[in-house]
């Protein structure tokens, strides 16, 4: 499934609005720690696409179905028609910018980025374990996240 997002700061809020309402039949409670560390990512992606190309985006998300009891990986990608490389930034303390790769890098599981025609493709993907228990959970990677010697826990 995927949205078109236009270049305008407003669009991410209606990108997050969007990725939620696609949880709901997926299998991936809203309550769940990978819903919350899915809009998060979905936000930084999509800002990084409007604020830093200027260019319309195209949103894809990858769920897994409903019936998925297993362990799932749920995938997310941005795709901009700016050539131009995502390029991670060392943020100040101070800064009120330049985070949202290590953000995405701390959180995901996995990603990276590609060419594509004349842009280019961000993506990054999260697993999930099925129908654990919290402490079967926590062993899969789930719980809290470590960025930059802090832990955080999505909430």
């Amino acid at each position: 499934m995927q949205l078109e997002i236009r270049p305008d700061p407003a669009e991410v809020g209606r990108a997050r609005r969007w990725a939620r309402s696609r949880l709901a039949g997926s299998g991936v409670g809203a309550d769940e720690p990978l819903a919350e560390t899915l809009i998060l990512l979905v936000s930084e992606l999509v800002t990084n696409a409007v604020v830093h190309t200027g260019c319309p985006a195209v949103l894809r998300l990858s769920l897994p179905g409903a019936d998925a009891a297993e362990e799932v990986t749920v995938r997310l990608e941005v795709a901009d028609r700016s050539g131009r490389a995502p390029v991670p930034r060392c943020a100040g303390d101070e800064a009120t910018g330049g985070r949202g790769l290590a953000l995405v890098d701390g959180l995901a599981d996995r990603w990276g980025w590609s060419t594509e025609g004349a842009g280019k493709r961000i993506w990054c993907e999260l697993d999930r374990c099925g129908t654990a228990s919290d402490a079967a959970r926590a062993s899969c990677g789930g719980g809290a996240v470590t960025y930059d010697g802090l832990a955080y826990e999505a909430v």
